[in-house]
C-alpha cells in the first residue's frame, strides 16, 4: 500500500447556551456520522486562521479560537488514509443561527445539529471523547489515540 502523507486538521468545540454544535460532514448525507465543524489546514496560516475559516465555510458562523482541548488521530487500513485533528475551545462572534439552507463551497456538509448533552448521548459521533470534552470544565489537552475511521 502507497504511504500517504498524513492530513492535518483544526475542527471547533462550540457550545453555545449549553448546546454543542455538530455538522454532518459526509456529501449527500450518505452517512449519519457527526462531528465538530472543521477541516484540513492551508499552508501559510495558522491554526486558529483556518479553523476560523473553515467554520465560517461550514456554518456561516464567526467564531473567536480560543485554546486546544483535544488531539484526535483516526484512519483507513484500506486507503492509508490518516489525519490528526487538533481540537479548539471556540466561541460564538455575533449570531449564533446557521442560516437556513446554508452551504459550504465543496458542498460537503449536509447536516447541523446544536445537541445539549443530553441530547448528544443519542447521536452517531466521533471522536467518542467529543461530547465529554466540550460540555467539561477541563482546561487540560486530552489525546484520543488513533482508531480506524467509520462511517
Amino acid at each position: 500500500m502507497h504511504k500517504k502523507p498524513v492530513r492535518l486538521a483544526a475542527r471547533a468545540i462550540i457550545v453555545h447556551e449549553a448546546r454543542l454544535l455538530l455538522v454532518n460532514a459526509w456529501p449527500k448525507g450518505r452517512s449519519s456520522l457527526l462531528c465538530a465543524p472543521g477541516g484540513g489546514v492551508e499552508p501559510g496560516a495558522s491554526l486558529p486562521e483556518n479553523l476560523a475559516r473553515e467554520v465560517h465555510e461550514e456554518t456561516g458562523l464567526n467564531v473567536q479560537v480560543n485554546a486546544p482541548c483535544l488531539i484526535n488521530e483516526f484512519h483507513d487500513p484500506r486507503t492509508g488514509f490518516h489525519q490528526v485533528d487538533i481540537f479548539f475551545r471556540c466561541q460564538i462572534v455575533g449570531t449564533s443561527h446557521v442560516p437556513n439552507g446554508w452551504q459550504d463551497p465543496e458542498n460537503i456538509v449536509s447536516r447541523h445539529v446544536w445537541a445539549t448533552q443530553a441530547e448528544v448521548k443519542w447521536l452517531h459521533f466521533k471522536p467518542s471523547s467529543l461530547a465529554s470534552i466540550a460540555f467539561s470544565d477541563n482546561d487540560l489537552i486530552m489525546y484520543d489515540p488513533l482508531e480506524t475511521i467509520v462511517m
